[in-house]
Parts: C-alpha cells; sequence; structure tokens
C-alpha cells in the first residue's frame, strides 16, 4: 500500500473500528455459537482440538485462530465475561478485513476514492458492524477469502502470488467451509488477473498451494482412523455427509414462515440499502469487464442462499457483504466515468498548442459529488438508527449477572458440583472453578455425546444447577435430560424478565 493509500484508509479504519468496539459487549444477545468456538479455542490452546468429543462438525483452523487472538483479551480483561474478551479478540479481523476490501478495490482498477468508498461501505453497513462483533468462523473465512482475492489480482503476476492465492483460499475454507461454493471466482478472478503467456503457471501455483495446505484435513483424519465412517467413532466423511444432506433446510427465501424468509427479513431489516443496492450493482457491473470478479461473487453467494431446501446459517451474509460493497461503489465509479470529461492535453489555458479547447472535468467531478450525496441521503438516517443503537444498546446485563453468579456464588465444592450451561457461559463456569467437561456440561452434550452420558448413570438426577439461558430453554424439548432438568428445578436467581432472561435452578432430585 502507497503512503497516499493512508490518506483514505486511516480515518475509515477508525470510524469502522469505533462503531464495532463501542458496546460491544452490550450487543447484540450472545449466539451460542460465540460461546462454542471460544470454546473450542480454550480447548486448543490447552492441548485439545475441542471442548468435547471432535467430530469434524467444521475444519478446527477457524478456532486455532480465534485461540491466536483470544489469549491476550483474556490476560489483561479477566474480570469481562468471556464472549466479550472473544468478541474483542475478533477486532483485529475485522481491521484487516476492513483495508483488504480497499486493497481489491485498488486492484480492481478503483481509483482511491472510490475504493475507500467501498471500504466506507463495508465498515459503517450495520450488518458488518454487529457480525464483526460477534465470535462467528466466517468472519475469519472472509478474511482469507480476500487475501486470496488480494493475491489473485496482484498487479506484479508473480507465480507466487498466486500459489499464495491457493494457499490463502485453502486457508479460507478450513477456516469455515461454506466459503468453497467461490472456487469458481476465485479462477476467474485468476484468470483475469494472470498474464496470457504465463497462466498455465499461475493455475498450477495456484492449485498447488490449494491442494497441498487443504490436504492437512483429511489427512489428519486418516492418520487418526476417522476419515470414513465406522461403528464407534466419529468420522469426516460421515460428518460432511449430515452436513451437506443430513441437516433440516431452512426451507424457501420466498416462503414466508420458513427459517430461510426470516433471515432474509431480518438482514433486509438492518441494512436494505447495501444488500438491495449492493445486489443490483452487481447485475449491472458484468458489463464492466474489471468488475466481474466481485459480481460474479454476488452472483453465486446469492443463488446458493436462494437455494430451495438448503441450510442457511444466520452468518451466511457476512460472505457477500465486502463483494456487496465493491460492486457498488464499482459501479458508480464506471458510471460517473462514462460522463464527458477531461478533453485531451493542452499547452496552454487557450488550447491552441493542442489544438482543441481547455479541459472541462467539471461534469464527472459534479457527477461524483451527487452520486456520494444522493447515497448519503438514502443510507445515512436508517444506518445511523441502526449504528446508533448497536452502539447504546445493553441487551447482555443478563450474562455478565449470570457470570457473577458462577464466579461468586458458593455452591459447596466446585470440583464436584455439575452445572448446565449453554454455550455462551460454558467457559465462564470453567473459569469460575467448575470442572471442564462433565462438571460444566454444555446442555447440547447430554444426549449427544457417549461421552458424557457415561458420566450421568442417574440421569438428569445427577446435575446440580441448569443456568436456564434462551437457548436452554429453545432446546429442551429436543433434549430428554434437558426437559427432567427443567421439571425438577426450583429458582434460586433470576436475572432479567420475558424472554430473555436468565434463571439458576437448583435440582431437586427426590
Amino acid at each position: 500500500m502507497l503512503r497516499r493509500d493512508y490518506f483514505w484508509v486511516a480515518p475509515v479504519l477508525v470510524a469502522g473500528l469505533l462503531a464495532r468496539i463501542l458496546g460491544i459487549g452490550n450487543y447484540p444477545f450472545p449466539n451460542d455459537d460465540e460461546g462454542t468456538y471460544l470454546a473450542q479455542a480454550w480447548a486448543v490452546r490447552h492441548g485439545e482440538l475441542a471442548h468435547y468429543t471432535y467430530w469434524y462438525d467444521h475444519p478446527p483452523l477457524g478456532w486455532m485462530q480465534l485461540a491466536a487472538v483470544s489469549w491476550l483479551p483474556d490476560r489483561l480483561l479477566p474480570g469481562l465475561p468471556t464472549f466479550v474478551q472473544g468478541r474483542i479478540a475478533m477486532l483485529p479481523v475485522a481491521a484487516a478485513s476492513l483495508v483488504l476490501v480497499f486493497v481489491i478495490g485498488r486492484r480492481l482498477g478503483l481509483a482511491r476514492p472510490a475504493a475507500a468508498a467501498a471500504m466506507l461501505l463495508y465498515a459503517l453497513s450495520p450488518l458488518a458492524v454487529v457480525l464483526h462483533r460477534q465470535i462467528y468462523l466466517d468472519n475469519f473465512a472472509v478474511l482469507w477469502v480476500l487475501v486470496s482475492f488480494a493475491f489473485a489480482l496482484s498487479p506484479r503476476r508473480h507465480l507466487w502470488h498466486h500459489a499464495a492465492a491457493g494457499m490463502a483460499f485453502a486457508v479460507a475454507v478450513l477456516s469455515k467451509e461454506t466459503v468453497a461454493v467461490l472456487l469458481p471466482v476465485l479462477l476467474v478472478t485468476l484468470w483475469q488477473g494472470s498474464h496470457p503467456r504465463t497462466r498455465t503457471f499461475s493455475f498450477a501455483g495456484f492449485g498447488s498451494g490449494f491442494v497441498l495446505t487443504g490436504l492437512f484435513y483429511p489427512l489428519y483424519a486418516l492418520l487418526k482412523g476417522e476419515l470414513l465412517p465406522g461403528a464407534g467413532h466419529v468420522s469426516l466423511l460421515g460428518t460432511l455427509k449430515f452436513q451437506l444432506g443430513g441437516r433440516e433446510g431452512s426451507g424457501s427465501a420466498f416462503a414466508e414462515g420458513t427459517d430461510a424468509h426470516q433471515l432474509f427479513a431480518g438482514w433486509l431489516d438492518r441494512d436494505p440499502h447495501l444488500l438491495i443496492g449492493g445486489a443490483a450493482a452487481a447485475v449491472c457491473a458484468f458489463a464492466v469487464r474489471r468488475l466481474r470478479p466481485a459480481a460474479l461473487a454476488v452472483l453465486v453467494l446469492a443463488l446458493v442462499a436462494l437455494r430451495p431446501g438448503g441450510y442457511l446459517p444466520q452468518m451466511y451474509i457476512v460472505q457477500a457483504l465486502p463483494f456487496l460493497a465493491l460492486t457498488a461503489a464499482g459501479l458508480a465509479e464506471a458510471a460517473v466515468n462514462a460522463l464527458p470529461g477531461r478533453a485531451r492535453p493542452v499547452a496552454d489555458p487557450a488550447g491552441a498548442a493542442a489544438g482543441g479547447p481547455p479541459a472541462r472535468p467539471w461534469p464527472r467531478t459534479a457527477a461524483a459529488l451527487a452520486a456520494v450525496a444522493l447515497a448519503a441521503v438514502i443510507t445515512a438516517p436508517h444506518w445511523y438508527e441502526q449504528d446508533r443503537a448497536a452502539v447504546r444498546a445493553d441487551d447482555n446485563g443478563v450474562y455478565r449477572d449470570a457470570a457473577r453468579w458462577l464466579r461468586e456464588t458458593p455452591v459447596g465444592d466446585r470440583d464436584r458440583v455439575r452445572v448446565v450451561t449453554d454455550g455462551v457461559l460454558w467457559l465462564d463456569a470453567v473459569e469460575a472453578g467448575y470442572r471442564p467437561g462433565t462438571g460444566v456440561v454444555w446442555h447440547y452434550k447430554l444426549d449427544q455425546d457417549p461421552a458424557v452420558t457415561r458420566t450421568l448413570p442417574h440421569g438428569w438426577k445427577d446435575i446440580d444447577y441448569v443456568v436456564s439461558t434462551p437457548a436452554l430453554r429453545g432446546e429442551r424439548e429436543h433434549l430428554p435430560t434437558l426437559r427432567d432438568l427443567f421439571a425438577h428445578g426450583t429458582p434460586v436467581a433470576t436475572f432479567g424478565e420475558g424472554g430473555g432472561r436468565i434463571d439458576i435452578l437448583r435440582i431437586d432430585d427426590e
């Protein structure tokens, strides 16, 4: 990055990070996945791949990276709930992704103001602000996808850049496997970014980097004897089969009442401007050759999200946001550049020496300023309200209170007491002194993990306390042991009220 680029990058980066860090522990309400990934990162720091039996639900590289960035907030901010520490650890990931959007914009041929505009859209979009705060593997995957695109579009076209693009994309897939759908897009980008004379070598380098890096995961499973399904053990291929075809689908995004429809409605409610404007820009951007990689990425991700019957996770949209921002800013610049602008160079103000009229850049300048003003008028009020709510809201006091109860309330010998929590509070309970794994039990494992059920010979009667969160109450009808615990639990403390409350239930085994 050139020194002149910092003039554009620095203020946008500061604004984006401020929007993410202010109120980071108060909003949004914790997702159980956040606690799960943070607990798995904790397990990595203690020499294991997961805090329970690792069943190949996702490649482990995502929470390995989380382990690398989360230890510092853990050391420096010991009094905060663990999910807040984990969210703070995600800030460097968000910062790097913001800068990479600018870099990719420049390598797609955007001028500095347009690349900075794409970065600004990505920085201040309410969807990006909220999702970047949360502890999702997708944030790591998107970071490495952007790294791979930056290498594939390298203006120097070195072979090692294209090999590095393959390695980076393999790291992205090993961080969250769902980004693998972008492989065709990256190949088109590499074709466009490579020199015709050396294109064969570029693709060979990319393929080598991708395959050799990606092989570590199946090789690990093979060496563990867990590549193929079999009796008495987990397997990579068995889990992959479940992930691709065994999970309950989210339904059609066009059918009211389905999970997919609700997800799309939620995304559009939070930021309709970038989603609709970026999607429309992506369709038009196919007419501009240099913007086709970003436009194709939007198209592929949209087709996958809109497929009927597939499973659509809540955080999926984070993969599309940088490409939506790039296509929106890139198409706006292309439209401005299509206007009459600067005439051929002149030797003097009168234009006599060049034989033509003087330069007249004002139509493009005026159009660019008008586009900025129009975008601000349309998006700023809604974005301001959404980002203001993210900064000022305080939805998570109940989790802070529950974490404090786990740390401070005397319950006897914590090495013997057994408590059930959701994924978010599991690590707080561990740090409060409860025994990991079987002393503090993640609710999902009560009936799902044989290593846990073997330690409960009397079933629900072997549990002393349940920390009843919205996540637990939502699962009690699907987990028999959890349902029994609720039936025999007596509240001894309650934090908050309504559906978002947290109850501490003491289990009466009589």
